[in-house]
Formats: structure tokens, C-alpha cells, sequence
């Protein structure tokens, strides 16, 4: 399965984004607009498209900064950019929502985004909530908690000591590597991505995928959940927005889903009345390269049918 159509969008921050379409097979109802994880890509997505555009909604996808075919002059491989790299990274998206509107105008967008493409998404959502009908986050982690702060430290140490534009050395082991090492009988570093031997070999076996990110991409990602999970953040954010949460509870990402659950509590608490949550059992990190993969994608596609117009 692949995405119909490639394309080079220029965005204002300087960037080439690597742009994949899918068009819908039948009558467009809606435009999910997909947000992909850190140290992987948007083609991953093509087998979702493709269910999606079996559902009715268009699908764009694109390369985030550092990522894939995007190319931009301060954000080589594993990099968002110089200066501000979450503003950066949330100004392309809002490149391709404009891309969005120009092709189709008038469709309801979802946007979706899962691991670091759900911070993206949250944090595009936070400034952009008139822009858009529906937003999906799923298995990702936002708090203001002590983790946070704590890998913000130990970033602030190694740039200090190595630099921003190099691989961390510390955060890989402190979350990749660790997550692979306490999966049980775990075969590859990796299982924790997927309980599908299938899909974690091919995660593996993409040159795209896996890699180390920079100091500075890490402090970002981090900046970015940080940023949702500040209630004050939320204050713009219109509460009759259409939102789906999604988790797995052997997801290390999303604290086992309890992260998941702990930003619905408190997004039901600030007032956002059509709010869905769910935290899969026996899932893991990647629900849509997940055994249970069919289940997950079919009650989303029941859930678009709930919140868009008829």
C-alpha cells in the first residue's frame, strides 16, 4: 500500500516538506492530517490512508523536520532547526493545513498525530482550534511532571558539554533502549514498538527509522509535551472540539496509558464536552502496526463517522 501522490511544499520557515496524499475512493467527507512519531516517517502511514480513503477523508501526511525526504536549510537529519524548532515544526503543519484548505475547501479537517506527532498535533491545536473540526492524539505523554524537568537537565548537561547538534547520548537509553530491554523475552531493543515480529523487523530494517536525535530535537519533543500538559495552555482552545485519545496499556511512552487517561481527566476537567478515550489492553507503542491493528483503525473510522457533519 502505498500514498497516491508525492509532493515538495515550501514552507514560510524555510522549509522543503515531503508531502504524500491519499485521495478518497469514494464521495470526500473529511481530511485527516497526519502527524508522524519521532525518528520515523510519513510513508509508514500509507496502510491508515488507505483505510482512510476506503472511509471516505483525504489523507496528507508530511516529513516533520529532520525527518524523511523534508529538507531545510538549518534541520539536517535528526535536527528540527535553529532558534525555536516547536515553532518551527507547529508553522509546517499549519503549511500544510494550508494546502489543506486550498485543495479542498470547505472539508472538515482531523488532525492526528501519534508519539511526538501527537505533542506536534497538541501543540498545533493549541493556537489552532477554530482551524480545524476534530483533533486524534494518540500514544503520546503531556505533564509538567518531575520527568520532564529531569530530562530537560540532563539535555541542558549535554548541550553543554557536546553540543545541540549531536545525538544525545543519554535520552536513547533512558527511553528507546530501556523500553526495549524491559519487554519480556523481548527478540529486538525494538518490541516494544509492536507485538507484531513482522512490523518491528521492518522498523528495523528502514534506514529512516530508528536513528539517534540531536540534543536540540530531543529538548524540543520534551518542550513540546511539557506544553500540554500546562492547563494555562488550554485557555484559547475551544471546548465543543472533537477529540479522540488513544493508548495502550504496554505502551512505556504513554506510561502504560495512564498518560492518555491523565490528559483526558484533565481536559474533561477544563470542560471539553466531546471528548472519547480509550487505552487498549495488551497494545503497545505503534497502534496502527499493532496485532490488534484492525480493531483500532475500525473504531476510529466509527468514531469520524459520530463527529462529522451529515
Amino acid at each position: 500500500m502505498t500514498f497516491s501522490q508525492q509532493r515538495v511544499v515550501r514552507s514560510p520557515t524555510g522549509a522543503d516538506l515531503n508531502l504524500y496524499t491519499r485521495l478518497s475512493e469514494g464521495r470526500p467527507r473529511a481530511v485527516v492530517q497526519i502527524n508522524h512519531g519521532l525518528a520515523e516517517h510519513a510513508v509508514r502511514y500509507a496502510r491508515f490512508a488507505t483505510f482512510l480513503g476506503e472511509h471516505g477523508c483525504h489523507v496528507y501526511a508530511h516529513d516533520h523536520r529532520g525527518h524523511g525526504a523534508t529538507r531545510a536549510p538549518d534541520a539536517p537529519p535528526g535536527k528540527f532547526g535553529d532558534g525555536d524548532g516547536v515553532a518551527k515544526v507547529v508553522a509546517d503543519v499549519a503549511a500544510v493545513h494550508e494546502v489543506i484548505a486550498a485543495d479542498h475547501p470547505g472539508l472538515p479537517v482531523i488532525v492526528f498525530g501519534h508519539s511526538m506527532g501527537a505533542a506536534v498535533a497538541l501543540n498545533f491545536v493549541l493556537a489552532n482550534s477554530a482551524r480545524i473540526h476534530a483533533a486524534a492524539i494518540w500514544n503520546g505523554n503531556f505533564s509538567e511532571g518531575i520527568l520532564g524537568q529531569l530530562a530537560l537537565g540532563i539535555l541542558a548537561w549535554e548541550r553543554m558539554r557536546l553540543g545541540s547538534d549531536v545525538p544525545s547520548r543519554l535520552l536513547p537509553r533512558l527511553t528507546f533502549r530501556a523500553w526495549g530491554k524491559a519487554v519480556p523475552n523481548h527478540r529486538t531493543l525494538f518490541d516494544w514498538l509492536s507485538r507484531d515480529p513482522a512490523e518491528v523487523d521492518k522498523y528495523i530494517a528502514d534506514p529512516l527509522c530508528g536513528w539517534d536525535a540531536s540534543v536540540s530535537m530531543w529538548r524540543d519533543v520534551v518542550r513540546m509535551g511539557l506544553n500540554g500538559g500546562r492547563d494555562e495552555n488550554f485557555v484559547g482552545v475551544r471546548r465543543d472540539l472533537f477529540v479522540n485519545l488513544v493508548g495502550g496499556d504496554q505502551d512505556p511512552v504513554s506510561d502504560h496509558g495512564k498518560g492518555i487517561t491523565r490528559l483526558a481527566d484533565r481536559m474533561q476537567r477544563m470542560g471539553f464536552s466531546n471528548l472519547v478515550s480509550k487505552v487498549y489492553a495488551d497494545t503497545r507503542h505503534e497502534s496502527l502496526n499493532e496485532v490488534n491493528r484492525n480493531i483500532i483503525m475500525d473504531e476510529f473510522a466509527m468514531w469520524i463517522d459520530t463527529v462529522l457533519p451529515r
